[in-house]
């Protein structure tokens, strides 16, 4: 299972920094004054204002279909958020660094999920 950091470091920081300057380039990221808010995500990335990828506690939390989130839980690659204890979010997926975790390909299928929703508004 990837590695699980207690308290944000200045590398998960970094990661994140790399992967949103290579995720928002997409034309469908919301450029960062648009995506300025307050709270939950508010440095995360966003597709028409909606969150789908933030850094919390040096892991990297990505929104996906409950069912894959399910998936990706099972196989041991992340467990499910719980931005506070016993508040469990369905279709949140925390994954840490290290050798087993891809970001940028979850925030990607993550971006894609965000977008689909978009569309289908």
């Amino acid at each position: 299972m990837a590695k699980s950091v207690g308290k944000s470091s200045s590398g998960s920081d970094a990661e994140f920094a790399r992967l949103a300057t290579v995720v928002s380039k997409d034309p469908r990221v919301d450029p960062p004054e648009v995506a300025r808010a307050k709270g939950f995500g508010s440095k995360g990335l966003k597709v028409a204002r909606k969150l789908f990828a933030f850094e919390s506690k040096g892991r990297l939390v990505v929104k996906l279909p409950e069912q894959r989130v399910e998936e990706l839980v099972s196989s041991g690659k992340g467990r499910r958020y719980e931005p506070a204890p016993g508040r469990v979010m369905k279709e949140w997926l925390a994954v840490g660094r290290g050798a087993n975790s891809d970001w940028l390909r979850l925030a990607r299928e993550a971006l894609e999920f965000a977008d689909r929703g978009r569309k289908g508004r």
